[in-house]
C-alpha cells in the first residue's frame, strides 16, 4: 500500500524558515528518487528538489542555495530544509517519487507573509 504524509509546514514570516517532512510507505519507493513538489493556487505543481536513494541531489534554480533535500532510507523519510523563504514560495507541498506516481498524500501548506 502506497502512503505518503507531509508535515511541517505554517505561515513564516520573509526570511524564516521551515523544516518539512514526508513519511513514506510503499516498496515502490525504496529504490526510488524522492523529491518535493509545490502547487500554488493557479499555478501547476512543480517539482523543486529531488534525492536519489544514493543521494545524488538536483534543485530548482528558485530554490537553490536556500533549500536543502535529505533523506532517512531506514526511517522512510525525506526531508526538505527552507531558508531565507521569500513570499514566492507560498504553496502547498507535496512529496513523492520521481517520476511521480499515480498517489499523492494531503500536503502541508507553507504560507510565507509578514
Amino acid at each position: 500500500q502506497v502512503q505518503l504524509v507531509e508535515s511541517g509546514g505554517g505561515l513564516v514570516q520573509p526570511g524564516g524558515s521551515l523544516r518539512l517532512s514526508c513519511v513514506y510507505s510503499g516498496s515502490i519507493f525504496v529504490r526510488s528518487a524522492m523529491g518535493w513538489y509545490r502547487q500554488a493556487p493557479g499555478n501547476e505543481r512543480e517539482l523543486v528538489a529531488r534525492i536519489t536513494n544514493t543521494n545524488w541531489i538536483y534543485y530548482a534554480d528558485s530554490v537553490k542555495g536556500r533549500f536543502t533535500i535529505s533523506r532517512d532510507n531506514a526511517e522512510n523519510t525525506v526531508y526538505l530544509q527552507m531558508n531565507s523563504l521569500k513570499s514566492e514560495d507560498t504553496a502547498v507541498y507535496y512529496c513523492n517519487s520521481v517520476p511521480f506516481g499515480r498517489s499523492w498524500g494531503q500536503g502541508t501548506q507553507v504560507t510565507v507573509s509578514s
